[in-house]
C-alpha cells in the first residue's frame, strides 16, 4: 500500500502533515514531495511517472491560490487523485477550492474539504481498502470505534441533562 502527497510548496508541510500522519498508521508507506505545478512542472513530471510505476495507488495533492496542482497530476495518471484545496491569505482557500473542483471532463481529481487533508487520507484508504481486505477491516474497526465514542458522548450529556 503506497501513497504520494505532494504539495505545492514547503508552506503547506503543517496542513499535509495530518494526512501523512493518519497514512502511516494504517501502514501506508507515503512518499511526501514539494513539487509546485508551476516552478517544478519537470521534476513533478519525473516524480508521476515514477509513482505510475513503483506501486502507488493514489495521488494526494495540496495546494493553494490556483491550485493548479491536482490538474496537473490527474493529467498524467490515471491513478486516483485527491485534491486538498489550501487556505491562503486572500480568498480564504475559496480560490483554490473553486480550481481543484472545476475540472474538465475526463481529467476528475476528488476534492475534500479546504485544509482538509485528514479526509483526504481517509479517502485513499478507502480507495485503497477496495483490493486491501485488511484494510477495510481496520477502517471498519476505527468506524466502530468513533460511533462507540460518539455514543458515549451522547449518554453522558443526556445523563447531565435529565431531570
Amino acid at each position: 500500500m503506497r501513497v504520494a502527497v505532494i504539495m505545492g510548496s514547503t508552506s503547506d508541510l503543517s496542513k499535509v502533515e495530518p494526512a501523512v500522519t493518519v497514512l502511516k498508521d494504517y501502514g501506508v508507506k507515503v512518499d511526501v514531495r514539494c513539487l509546485s505545478a508551476h516552478r517544478a512542472h519537470a521534476g513533478l513530471s519525473a516524480f508521476i511517472e515514477e509513482a505510475n510505476g513503483n506501486g502507488t495507488e493514489v495521488f494526494i495533492t495540496a495546494a493553494g491560490m490556483a491550485a493548479a496542482l491536482p490538474g496537473v497530476v490527474a493529467s498524467q495518471t490515471v491513478l486516483p487523485v485527491i485534491g486538498v484545496p489550501l487556505s491562503g491569505s486572500v480568498l480564504d482557500g475559496m480560490d483554490a477550492l473553486m480550481s481543484v473542483v472545476q475540472m474538465p471532463p475526463g481529467i476528475p481529481v476528488a476534492t475534500v474539504a479546504i485544509n482538509g487533508s485528514k479526509n483526504a487520507a481517509y479517502l485513499a484508504l478507502q480507495i485503497m481498502a477496495v483490493s486491501h481486505p485488511e484494510l477495510k477491516q481496520k477502517l471498519l474497526d476505527d468506524r466502530k470505534a468513533m460511533e462507540a465514542s460518539a455514543m458515549k458522548a451522547n449518554a453522558e450529556v443526556t445523563e447531565k441533562f435529565a431531570l
